[in-house]
C-alpha cells in the first residue's frame, strides 16, 4: 500500500391503499386433481426442486466462464472487473477472513451509504494482507455492499500478475488525480498513508503509527468534499513477527525491505503462512470536508490540523481496542 505522498423521504406522497382481505374459497372437491397411485414396483417421483440449487449454480458457472471466454464482460477506466471480484477474488479471500484471521467489524454504520467517501487505515503486516482483509470488511458487513477500492504503491503495479489482479480487484495507483476521479464519482477509496514505513516496520514497534506524509490524502478529500473516515486494523501486526531487515538484499532486490521473520526464511515457503491471529477492524465516526472553501486544500496548515486529527483518531482507538482484547489468537 502506499504511502500518502500523492493525495499527496413526505406527506404529498400519496398514501399506500390496504388491499382487501378476501376470504379464499376452496374449489369443489370433484375439481381438485388426485394423483394417480403409483404402479406396484415403479420408482418414486423425484422431490420438486431437488438438485435446483446445483443447476443453478452450474449455470451460473458455465455463463460465467462463456462471458469470460468471449470477453463479453465490463471493466471500468482503471481496469475495475466487478463481475471477476465479486465471483472470484472476495470468494478467494472470504476463507482466509472468516476463517483463519476471524475478522470481527465495528463501526461499520459510520461509511456513508452511498456517494464518495476516504476511508483512512493503519498499515501493518510484512505483507498488505490488512487491504484485503479492509476490503472484504467493507463489502460483506455495509447494507449496502459496497466496493473499497485501494490506492496501491507503484511497486503492486510492476509486479507480473500481481499489477493484473490488482487492478481487476479495483485498486489503483496512489496518486492524487487517479483518487480524486473516484471520488467524485461517488466511490469508495481506501488509503494507508504509512505506506512501506507502517508494512515493514520492525515487531517491536508494533502499533505506533509512522508519519502519515504530508497530507495529500487530506487535501484530496477536501477537493472532492468527501468525508474521510478513520479505520484502525488490529491483528495484522503479528501475522509475519518482523524481527528484522536485510536491506542489502532488499536493495539487490529493488524491494523496500528484506523481511526476517522467526519462521522465514528459515523454513523455506512454509515460513510464508502468516499466524492465524485474531483480527478486529473498527471505522470511525467521519471528519465532513464540504464545510471548507475549495482554496482550503491549499492551506498547508489545514492540511497538517486535519492529517493530526485523523492520525491521533487512529492512534487513539488502536490502544482502545489492544487493551480490550484478549489474546491475539482468541
Amino acid at each position: 500500500m502506499a504511502d500518502a505522498k500523492v493525495i499527496p423521504f413526505d406527506e404529498d406522497r400519496p398514501r399506500r391503499r390496504t388491499p382487501r382481505r378476501v376470504r379464499a374459497v376452496p374449489a369443489p372437491v370433484e375439481q381438485q386433481p388426485v394423483a394417480a397411485a403409483p404402479e406396484p414396483g415403479a420408482a418414486p417421483a423425484p422431490a420438486a426442486g431437488r438438485g435446483d440449487g446445483w443447476d443453478r449454480r452450474i449455470a451460473g458457472g458455465l455463463a460465467f466462464l462463456r462471458r469470460r471466454i468471449t470477453g463479453e464482460y465490463e471493466v471500468d477506466d482503471f481496469g475495475y472487473d466487478k463481475e471477476l471480484t465479486d465471483q472470484v477474488l472476495m470468494s478467494l479471500l472470504r476463507p482466509l477472513y472468516d476463517k483463519y484471521f476471524r475478522v470481527e467489524v465495528k463501526g461499520v454504520e459510520n461509511i456513508p451509504a452511498e456517494g464518495g467517501a476516504l476511508i483512512v487505515a493503519n498499515h501493518s503486516g510484512t505483507l498488505p494482507l490488512d487491504g484485503l482483509m479492509l476490503q472484504v470488511a467493507v463489502h460483506d458487513h455495509h447494507p449496502a455492499e459496497r466496493h473499497l477500492r485501494l490506492l496501491a504503491a507503484d511497486l503492486v503495479f510492476m509486479l507480473p500478475v500481481v499489477n493484473e489482479l490488482a487492478r481487476k480487484a479495483g485498486h489503483t495507483l496512489a496518486c492524487a488525480e487517479d483518487a480524486q476521479r473516484l471520488l467524485e464519482a461517488g466511490e469508495l477509496v481506501g488509503v494507508m498513508p504509512e505506506g512501506f514505513k507502517g508494512i515493514g516496520k520492525p515487531f517491536g514497534d508494533r502499533y505506533k503509527l509512522q508519519r502519515f506524509g504530508r497530507g495529500g490524502f487530506v487535501s484530496t478529500a477536501l477537493r472532492a468534499g468527501t468525508p474521510i473516515v478513520p479505520c484502525s486494523i488490529v491483528g495484522a501486526e503479528e501475522i509475519y513477527p518482523m524481527v528484522g531487515n536485510a536491506k542489502t538484499l532488499a536493495r539487490l532486490l529493488g524491494i523496500p525491505y528484506f523481511p526476517i521473520t522467526p519462521t522465514f526464511p528459515w523454513l523455506g515457503p512454509l515460513g510464508a503462512v502468516p499466524l492465524p491471529t485474531k483480527w478486529t477492524i473498527q471505522f470511525g465516526e467521519p471528519i465532513p470536508t464540504d464545510g471548507y472553501a475549495p482554496e482550503a486544500a491549499e492551506d498547508p496548515m489545514l492540511m497538517f490540523n486535519l492529517t493530526d486529527q485523523v492520525r491521533e483518531q487512529i492512534q487513539h482507538t488502536l490502544y482502545k481496542l489492544l487493551v480490550q482484547r484478549r489474546s491475539v489468537f482468541f
